[in-house]
């Protein structure tokens, strides 16, 4: 995406916060591919034999968007943090959800590759990531937060650096330490 649709993706998303809705309508074709490239991303992840599809997911965190309407968008990388987070709670519903349907489920599981999380092979509960990190929020918010634009979001270090206002080495900096310590958690949360 190159600067001019950056620039012109903020525009749009503050003229709706204003209550254009014409903005949206126009926001939605600029936008839709690059939710639906991550939505992919995320289902990659996932076990096979899932119910919710990539199109499912997209849409339904268009319908919660849409509901965030009065969000104070302040650019294109906000809108894609917010979609990130909207994903992520898309993808933990269904899996609590599938968990409680299934008597003694487990809900999903999903694959961590080396590049996410660092531990290649590495399976983990949906649910189960998404205690840690709610765990890890009370102890580092940022970590949290990177680890959700960056894992859920799938923001470039730039893009999440962007979005939090801070260094990008400062994002690799907490990016390694929030995955060691979700690793560790996921680990305590195995033994117990």
């Amino acid at each position: 995406m190159d600067a001019e649709s950056r620039h012109e993706i903020t525009v749009m998303l503050k003229n709706w916060r204003r209550g254009d809705r014409a903005a949206l309508d126009q926001l939605i074709p600029l936008v839709y591919r690059e939710l639906r490239r991550r939505a992919h991303w995320y289902m990659l992840c996932e076990q096979p034999g899932r119910t919710l599809q990539t199109t499912g997911l997209v849409h339904e965190a268009y319908l919660r968007l849409i509901d965030a309407g009065q969000v104070d968008w302040k650019d294109r990388a906000h809108f894609f943090a917010i979609s990130a987070n909207l994903m992520r709670r898309v993808l933990v519903e269904a899996a609590r959800s599938r968990g409680a349907r299934k008597r003694g489920g487990d809900g999903m599981t999903i694959e961590f590759d080396e590049a996410v999380i660092g531990s290649p092979g590495r399976s983990a509960d949906l649910a189960a990531i998404d205690d840690a990190l709610k765990e890890l929020a009370e102890i580092d918010p940022r970590e949290a937060k990177i680890v959700e634009l960056r894992f859920f979001g799938g923001l470039s270090v730039t893009e999440t650096a962007e979005v939090l206002g801070v260094a990008e080495r400062t994002v690799m900096r907490d990016w390694s330490h929030a995955r060691m310590w979700l690793l560790r958690a996921l680990d305590r949360r195995e033994r117990a």
